[in-house]
């Protein structure tokens, strides 16, 4: 499995260097789901085919991911955010194709560090995806603001339904408290309407009957 990471890292780094150069729609999945599903699966396959990393690994690991944050943050500012026919579409100008050779280099450079440490893991082809998940993070940490306050919406998705980050990024901060609101809202809602309507049909029965008595006298 470590064996296949390989190639499926260079297959999406050109996918996207690509689509950058070529300018693409800006979709939330793409720029948000894609990159956390990829991170994820990157770092199931750490121990995998019985390898634990050690405490050596974890550390070089660490410090080679906040290495790739830092790069894709700064290809996230660098990325240009561009209306076109009332959607965001993304462009990276060539200048910014040296960030990806520096991320080259800088695994490459922990490789060494990590067999020089002994750390097996960090070391091998094993960390490669989830840092390249993590490089896509850091990109997608810096668009994202950058994106929202262009007042400009998302490009809609693939099945033509709209991603809306804030919801997203909502549900998974604040899921529960958002669920708690209807629930409130529907306590609120009865006790606004139905109180007050008690007392006046019962106001209109009695003056009903106060008006008839006086009338009856």
């Amino acid at each position: 499995m470590n064996l296949l990471q390989v190639p499926a890292a260079i297959v999406i780094v050109i996918l996207v260097i690509a689509r950058q150069l070529r300018g693409e729609p800006l979709r939330g999945k793409r720029l948000i789901l894609l990159p956390a599903v990829i991170t994820v699966v990157g770092f199931i396959g750490l121990g995998e085919h019985g390898h634990h990393p050690a405490t050596a690994d974890y550390a070089c690991i660490v410090i080679d991911a906040v290495i790739a944050a830092g790069i894709g943050a700064a290809q996230g500012a660098l990325l240009r955010l561009e209306p076109h026919e009332g959607v965001l579409w993304t462009r990276m100008p060539v200048r910014g194709l040296w960030l990806w050779p520096a991320l080259v280099v800088s695994r490459v450079g922990m490789t060494v560090v990590a067999v020089t440490l002994d750390a097996h893991v960090a070391g091998s082809t094993a960390p490669v995806l989830f840092l390249l998940g993590v490089n896509r993070l850091g990109q997608a940490a810096v668009v994202t603001p950058r994106a929202l306050a262009s007042g400009v919406p998302f490009a809609p998705e693939k099945d033509g339904r709209p991603f809306d980050v804030r919801d997203a990024l909502a549900g998974v901060v604040g899921g529960a408290a958002a669920d708690r609101r209807p629930a409130q809202y529907a306590t609120r809602h009865p006790a606004q309407h139905p109180a007050p309507t008690a007392p006046r049909n019962a106001s209109e029965h009695g003056s009903g009957y106060g008006r008839g008595g006086r009338g009856s006298c």
